[in-house]
């Protein structure tokens, strides 16, 4: 599957550690994942040099081209909330993923749009079983 993984940037990157387990895992389990820098720790200065214009068009074309979102938002982004909010819009499924007591807004956790799901998680272990629980969940729809 062709996985768009979305997650802080420029809101902090307090949680980047999980956001390089949940990408390791979607890459050891072969889906493809375009957004998997996003989880390096270094993202920050090669993101950068890329203009503003380059990045909204770069990234709504893998949101487009994407069979589903998994976004970690346990730190506020606005980003990350327009790529939910897009990936809704085209009908895609959406995981958002959140360390259990972290505030995250209402708008994700009271969202009952169709295709979302929102998951708090204890440790690295709990996310990676609900991302892997969502997947399976999709992969067994499609048969």
């Amino acid at each position: 599957m062709n996985i768009y993984f979305s997650c802080s940037l420029t809101g902090g990157r307090a949680d980047q550690p999980i956001y390089a387990a949940l990408v390791e895992a979607l890459l050891a389990q072969r889906h493809s994942v375009p957004t998997a820098a996003l989880a390096h720790p270094g993202i920050l200065a090669e993101e950068a040099t890329i203009e503003p214009g380059v990045v909204y068009a770069r990234d709504v074309a893998w949101v487009r081209e994407a069979d589903a979102l998994i976004a970690e938002v346990s730190t506020p982004s606005h980003g990350v909330g327009y790529e939910i909010a897009l990936a809704l819009a085209l009908g895609k499924p959406v995981l958002c993923l959140y360390r259990q007591g972290a505030r995250v807004s209402k708008m994700i956790t009271g969202n009952s749009e169709p295709g979302i799901s929102v998951r708090a998680y204890t440790d690295q272990a709990g996310a990676l079983a609900a991302a892997a629980e969502f997947l399976g969940n999709l992969g067994a729809g499609r048969q």
